[in-house]
């Protein structure tokens, strides 16, 4: 069985983070592990509170994974503390892990920002470094290139721009344009794009939590990264257009529509 390491945050109502992680990767039919770098207060409505992990036991969380069960693909979510992000790139690092997913979680869907500029240069310098890929959405695409992303062309500079920083695979999720559901995948000056639909669901609530581990379960089972990045999207696409309506807010997916 591979086996699948998860490092994020837990989310109590289950839509996104470590719980949508853990949902997703055992419905691959994989074993999933997790080192929890913040317990959250939250709902479909938001968050209402932060509790964040010393770095001393993300540091405890880790050894204990991998000197026991070594994984075979890393996802890695919102880290919002430069030295867990340090602890972090320290750790896989010195185990020397691989299909490493990062998912760096900067901008909020409306656009705030979720990282101050120390954690966000900790991503870029210390974390991304070591990803085969990265997954931003269009905001946090926007924050890494500098750039203002608006169509698809504007998507194309940005990947230029973002894998100068690394040797990995670009994927700038295009959910968030107006016109278009089309992800790109830039990889070593190669432009491939994953054409999607447009699906009018709002409960979206751990989406982009979903997709990365499902792209480290298709790493995991020797999948290139475009397969990994399709057949990620079809599992996201299926689960938004199962409709689960739960909550007030924007509800989470159904993690088990297989």
């Amino acid at each position: 069985m591979k086996k699948i390491l998860t490092i994020a945050g837990s989310d109590c109502s289950g839509g996104a983070g470590i719980q949508a992680d853990i949902k997703t990767i055992t419905v691959h039919k994989m074993y999933a592990m997790s080192a929890i770098t913040a317990l959250t207060a939250q709902n479909t409505i938001g968050v209402q509170g932060i509790f964040e992990v010393s770095p001393e036991f993300v540091t405890a969380q880790l050894d204990s994974i991998f000197s026991d069960i070594f994984p075979d693909a890393v996802k890695i979510g919102m880290v919002s503390n430069v030295k867990i992000i340090e602890v972090i790139a320290q750790k896989l690092k010195q185990y020397n892990a691989k299909n490493i997913v990062v998912d760096p979680v900067m901008v909020s869907t409306s656009g705030s920002k979720l990282l101050n500029d120390d954690a966000m240069n900790a991503v870029i310098t210390k974390l991304i470094p070591l990803a085969d890929i990265i997954t931003p959405n269009i905001s946090e695409a926007e924050a890494l290139s500098n750039i203002k992303i608006e169509n698809e062309d504007d998507m194309i500079v940005a990947a230029k721009i973002i894998s100068a920083m690394f040797s990995g695979s670009v994927l700038i999720k295009g959910g968030h344009l107006s016109n278009s559901a089309d992800d790109l995948i830039f990889t070593a000056g190669k432009a491939v794009w994953i054409k999607g639909e447009k699906i009018d669901n709002p409960n979206t609530h751990g989406t982009g939590c979903t997709l990365s581990s499902v792209i480290a379960c298709n790493l995991a089972n020797g999948f290139s990264v475009e397969e990994s990045v399709i057949n990620a999207k079809q599992y996201v696409t299926g689960a938004l257009l199962d409709m689960l309506d739960l909550g007030a807010g924007s509800g989470p997916l159904n993690h088990c529509y297989l």
